[in-house]
């Protein structure tokens, strides 16, 4: 094994101009960890507001700063206690000391599953945090077969799984998007259904009955329009806007609330025998990472970015 791991990092706040790849010393296993030589490590806009400290109030930063929670790879070494996992195994999970944007990263066993093999490196390294997000804002809303749940930004990453997701359970999807995504939406059930002016009226014209629930993936400003829909509070759910959901009593859940291996097989049995799809909008080497969430900072993929170290 080598001595020395690639890793991103960032030494201040700001655009994707701060990132730069450093060598740090070969990550060794602690107790209850193995290391994992990274395959594949998704992208997510938390990881963006994280960059730019927009998420300080929640998540304190100290520099240099690694970056990634998601990935998928192959273990290389696994602490003396571990009994669970071995090196030349294939897994995925995710890591909380913003460390998966590497060529190696150690990881705790308990955070961790056996990858699939049905699932590609790209699809499992972009799982955790839409899986989990997704099934926890489905979750928060506890639908019903028959209902109707409006989602909003429901071509993103989080956004094509929790439609997916929600048609799994019987649930007719309103999936708030633009155009060039009406096609997708339509194709893994749901109806698109246009942002932009006028969006309170389209949507009480595809659901002149009502709609039961709503999933707000993108801002505060989609709160406001569940609750100008008359839907109830606790049918109410956004995985963003956290200041908005405090001050108007609506539900906030979201990866961390899911955050468990079980949810995470749940969700790679899923994806594994093909009831949901994990778009994958585009790939990056690791020596393009500021590439990468330049696109993803515009807000305008389908799908997840993912990193190939």
């Amino acid at each position: 094994m080598p001595e020395t791991a690639r890793a991103v990092r960032f030494d201040q706040f700001g655009g994707t101009d701060v990132y730069y790849l450093a060598d740090i010393p070969m990550p060794s296993p602690g107790p209850g960890e193995v290391v994992v030589a990274v395959r594949a490590a998704g992208i997510n806009p938390g990881e963006s507001g994280i960059r730019r400290g927009a998420l300080e109030r929640m998540y304190k930063t100290t520099f240099p700063c690694g970056e990634g929670s998601d990935l998928a790879g192959v273990v290389t070494a696994a602490g003396p206690d571990v009994t669970g996992f071995a090196p030349g195994d294939e897994v995925l999970g995710f890591s909380w000391t913003r460390s998966s944007h590497a060529t190696h990263t150690a990881v705790p066993v308990t955070q961790l599953i056996r990858k699939p093999a049905e699932l590609s490196w790209e699809e499992a390294g972009a799982l955790y945090v839409v899986g989990c997000t997704a099934y926890a804002a489905v979750r928060a809303i506890a639908p019903k077969p028959g209902e109707t749940v409006a989602v909003s930004a429901a071509a993103g990453g989080v956004g094509t799984v929790t439609v997916q997701l929600l048609h799994h359970l019987g649930v007719r999807v309103l999936g708030i998007a633009s155009d060039a995504n009406a096609d997708w939406l339509a194709a893994h059930g749901a109806t698109q259904i246009p942002y932009g002016d006028g969006l309170a009226d389209r949507l009480r014209a595809a659901a002149p009955d009502g709609i039961d629930a709503f999933i707000d993936l993108f801002g505060p400003e989609y709160v406001d329009l569940a609750l100008a829909l008359d839907i109830p509070k606790d049918r109410i759910e956004t995985i963003i806007a956290f200041e908005a959901a405090a001050r108007l009593g609506v539900k906030a859940e979201g990866s961390g609330d899911a955050s468990t291996v079980d949810v995470l097989e749940h969700m790679a049995g899923l994806a594994a025998a093909g009831t949901i799809e994990i778009p994958i909008a585009a790939t990056y080497p690791l020596d393009r990472v500021a590439d990468a969430f330049d696109v993803l900072d515009h807000r305008h993929t389908r799908g997840k970015i993912v990193l190939l170290p």
